[in-house]
């Protein structure tokens, strides 16, 4: 045996100052000194885990349950409805647009193309009548006005360069005594040669010279006259 037995018995812990240990397991040991220990029960070796708890049965759904899900199915349709709405009203407002203003473009551009033509019309008709008064005007001139003829003469002679010579006025056999009265003065200063000549109308005077020539015929002076209004007309239409 040991010293320890023989002192009184084997005591792994001490006992507390002062107190009387009669046995060596009579001391009460406090909790905190325990630490994770715990005390044994019977069966505890050996015994399987404790099951788990199984969840509980879910409720089925009440009827106001269904009712609030119905409306709120409801109230998303309505909402996703709404939106494809506008978008799709968006859409067609957009093309509606573009094919009203490519059907207003098309007006557009048609009544331009017409006002093209009437003003076309317009002015093909203005020319015509603009030639016509001037052959009504010409002609009355010419039938109760003979003596321009020398207002004529006059001009075509000093439209002939300075230098030109040998100046001959040819004019209508009538309108020759009408010229050598009405242009005496220009037909000297130039020193022209007035001449009769069969072939030209009544009005009109040719001017031959050196350097060239002057047309003041009637036919001559009406085609400028008529280019000037745009149009092509002579001055005596032709028989039907």
């Amino acid at each position: 045996m040991s010293s320890s037995s023989k002192s009184g018995g084997f005591r792994n812990v001490p006992p507390p100052a002062g107190s009387k240990a009669s046995s060596p397991y009579q001391r009460f040991i406090p909790r905190e000194e325990l630490g994770d220990f715990a005390s044994w029960q019977p069966g505890t070796f050996g015994a399987a885990p404790p099951a788990a708890a199984a969840p509980a049965p879910a409720a089925e759904p009440s009827a106001q349950d269904w009712q609030e899900r119905v409306a709120a199915a409801r109230h998303s349709g309505y909402q996703d409805g709404y939106r494809d709405g506008l978008v799709a009203l968006e859409s067609f407002k957009q093309s509606f647009a573009q094919q009203a203003m490519a059907q207003v473009g098309a007006l557009l551009e048609g009544f331009d193309r017409q006002l093209q033509g009437l003003d076309g019309e317009i002015a093909a008709a203005l020319t015509a009548t603009a030639v016509q008064l001037a052959r009504q005007v010409l002609r009355t001139e010419l039938a109760t006005r003979p003596e321009l003829v020398a207002a004529v003469a006059t001009e075509a002679v000093g439209a002939v360069m300075l230098s030109a010579r040998h100046i001959a006025v040819q004019v209508h056999p009538q309108d020759l005594p009408l010229v050598a009265e009405g242009a005496q003065e220009a037909l000297a200063a130039r020193g022209a040669r007035l001449q009769a000549n069969p072939a030209i109308a009544r009005g009109g005077v040719l001017v031959h010279s050196d350097v060239g020539d002057i047309d003041a015929r009637i036919g001559a002076r009406w085609a400028q006259a008529a280019a000037a209004l745009g149009s092509t007309l002579p001055l005596e239409e032709s028989p039907p």
